[in-house]
């Protein structure tokens, strides 16, 4: 018997109605279940650093790649979250049905090439980028088994991208919660007790990836109450479906690839300016600068989903209000973020620092937390605006803004500070600085200027 399913879900509610508390409503869950997983993160860093600063680096020297892993699914995930927020907003319920599973369908296909492309690589890259036999060798077990699982990963990020788009951010959030606790708990017992050293890691990291993806295959496939109905029996190929995905869902891979890669060559400028144990205090403070953006992810995503609503429904009014709340908000809470991170430098680098073998970076790392904080309550003009423009479907200037703070700006400014200035470590940190400080700004105005002018009868 036909599964018959509600034409209308509390998210799709919240979706619809008051934007300012669809903001709150829709970012909530998310800051929460983002804010477990970048703890996970953090406690991959902690009980990594008990290996040694070698193992530390080795692990942080395989984040951008991470990054680009996250990036891909993340990417797509966003083009069909932004398309199905649109045809709920002009209540096209069976567009948004078959918009879910097309977005599906381009991520199976581009994890499986992603992994058969990057693992016979992978070795000579890191060792390139380290310049150290042993660092790479290390980066090189870690990453084989998470560029393997890229399928499971990529999966999760759409299935959780997908429950965005139709309002329903408490599932989103339980399937975050559920993998980064689990993580939390596997971390010690493959790396210590199993003595898998970094190599444990990387496996607490993919079971916890796997179990993740169950949970959004059984919302999605078996259980069947959600507003969107998944069904391959159902499906029509819609090219122009797949352009508007990759509309907005490759701009935006680009962009968080463009991060990965600014992150690659920070992370070589970072050798050059203070020697390999800069990358440990730089991706270890940089885990910490994630942990902090938090909130602003959360919101980020409501921002994508209601003005894509609104957008849907060519309501310029909800689009502007829910725009510039999210920007107030925001900015509010990452001031208080950035102030408690500068008054408990020391007690954060504690944290990275604890054993004989990373002890050594204490005090660059202590100083790296103080002078980062700058940035935190001008990120919001940045990401809100760049989630703004995926949410009305302009991913392209969300690719611009972001190239822009980080290869046109971060990679230079940091190597003319860090190399060429001869400042070291503390160049390269002033040059992340300046770059984001003028980037921000440009992208909000622009931001401005795209809600006041944008044409509702464009079809994204």
């Amino acid at each position: 018997m036909e599964n018959i399913k509600p034409q209308m879900t509390k998210g799709v509610e919240t979706l619809l109605g008051d934007p300012k508390k669809a903001i709150k409503k829709l970012a909530a869950p998310m800051m929460f279940g983002m804010f477990f997983q970048s703890i996970y993160n953090i406690a991959d860093g902690i009980w990594v650093a008990g290996l040694g600063a070698d193992e530390l680096a080795a692990v942080g020297l395989f984040m951008p790649f991470f990054m680009i892993i996250i990036s891909l699914g993340a990417g797509i995930g966003v083009g069909g979250s932004s398309a199905v927020s649109r045809r709920i907003g002009r209540k096209d319920k069976s567009g948004a049905d078959n918009t879910s599973v097309h977005t599906l369908i381009l991520g199976f296909i581009i994890s499986v090439l992603l992994t058969v492309i990057s693992i016979p690589f992978i070795q000579k890259v890191f060792v390139g980028l380290s310049g150290s036999e042993k660092i790479g060798a290390l980066a090189t077990q870690y990453g084989l088994i998470l560029f393997s699982g890229s399928v499971v990963l990529i999966f999760s990020n759409i299935a959780n991208a997908l429950l965005r788009g139709e309002g329903d951010a408490k599932r989103a959030m339980y399937g975050l919660i559920v993998g980064s606790t689990l993580n939390i708990v596997l971390d010690p017992i493959f790396i210590y007790v199993l003595k898998l050293g970094v190599a444990g890691a990387a496996w607490a990291s993919l079971i916890s990836m796997v179990i993740s993806a169950l949970l959004f295959i059984y919302w999605l496939f078996i259980k069947k109450d959600t507003y969107l109905t998944i069904s391959l029996s159902a499906f029509k190929l819609n090219t122009s479906i797949i352009n508007e995905i990759f509309r907005v869902g490759l701009p935006s891979s680009l962009a968080q690839l463009s991060m990965a890669i600014a992150m690659v060559v920070v992370n070589k400028v970072v050798v050059l300016a203070g020697g390999t144990d800069g990358i440990a205090v730089f991706t270890s403070g940089w885990r910490i600068v994630m942990l902090g953006t938090i909130p602003l992810m959360g919101i980020a995503m409501a921002v994508v989903s209601v003005t894509g609503a609104a957008f849907g429904a060519k309501d310029r009014d909800k689009l502007r209000t829910s725009y510039l709340y999210a920007i107030k908000l925001g900015s509010v809470v990452e001031l208080c973020i950035g102030i408690l991170v500068l008054i408990f430098a020391k007690q954060i680098a504690v944290i990275f620092t604890y054993s004989k073998g990373s002890s050594r970076i204490f005090s660059d790392l202590v100083q790296f937390l103080r002078i980062i904080t700058i940035i935190f309550p001008t990120v919001p003009l940045g990401m809100l605006t760049s989630a703004m423009f995926r949410g009305v479907g302009q991913g392209f200037r969300s690719l611009l803004v972001t190239l822009l703070r980080t290869v046109i700006m971060q990679v230079p400014l940091a190597y003319l500070f860090g190399v060429i200035f001869n400042w070291g470590l503390i160049g390269v940190w002033s040059g992340l600085i300046t770059a984001n400080l003028i980037a921000v700004i440009i992208t909000f105005l622009w931001g401005r200027h795209t809600v006041n002018t944008l044409p509702f009868d464009s079809k994204f």
